[in-house]
C-alpha cells in the first residue's frame, strides 16, 4: 500500500493488547474508530529513547487538552510483542485512561499505513515510522510522518495545533 495521507480512509486490521485480566486481546481499528474522533500514533520501538522519553510523555501530558477538543481515544502503535508493549506501558504510572497502548506484532497493520520502517542494517527489524494521525470517522485529517529518526512534526503539540 502507499503511504496513508489526508484523506484516506484508515485501513482495516487488528492489533492486540493485554487487558487488566492479563489476556490477550485484539481490537479492531475500523471497528474501533467509527463515528469517533481518535489520535492514532506510532513509534518505532517500545523502551527506544525517543518514543520512551518524548513522544509518549507529550500524549500523556496533552491527553486531557486534546480530549477536551473532541479526541475521544490516543491509541499508541508499536512494532513489537504485546507482552512487551503491556510492560512497556507499565513504565506510565500516570497513564489510567489517556493512551491505549496497541501491539502490531508482525507489522501487519504498520504495512497495511505505508508506514513501515526498515532497520534491519541497525539489528532492529521492520518497525514503524514515527508518526501521529487524526482520524475522524475513519479519514484521516492530519498526518504528520516523521523522516528517518526525526521528532519535529508527530507531537501531542502538533495535532493540538491541527486542532485549533
Amino acid at each position: 500500500m502507499s503511504r496513508i495521507a489526508v484523506g484516506d480512509k484508515i485501513p482495516e486490521g487488528e492489533l492486540s493488547y493485554i487487558d487488566e485480566d492479563n489476556s490477550l486481546k485484539k481490537l479492531s481499528i475500523a471497528e474501533f474508530a467509527a463515528g469517533k474522533k481518535i489520535v492514532l500514533f506510532g513509534v518505532p520501538g517500545a523502551f527506544t529513547p525517543t518514543c520512551s522519553i518524548k513522544h509518549v510523555p507529550g500524549f500523556l501530558e496533552n491527553g486531557p487538552a486534546l480530549k477536551a477538543k473532541g479526541v475521544s481515544a490516543i491509541l499508541c502503535i508499536t512494532v513489537n510483542d504485546p507482552f512487551v508493549v503491556n510492560a512497556w506501558s507499565k513504565t506510565y504510572p500516570t497513564n489510567t485512561d489517556i493512551i491505549k497502548f496497541l501491539a502490531d506484532g508482525s507489522g501487519t497493520y504498520t504495512k497495511a499505513l505505508g508506514l513501515e520502517l526498515d532497520l534491519t542494517a541497525n539489528g532492529l527489524g521492520v518497525r514503524s515510522e514515527r508518526f501521529a494521525l487524526l482520524i475522524d470517522d475513519l479519514e484521516v485529517k492530519v498526518a504528520n510522518i516523521e523522516s528517518g529518526g526525526a521528532f519535529e512534526v508527530s507531537s501531542a503539540e502538533d495535532i493540538l495545533k491541527a486542532l485549533a
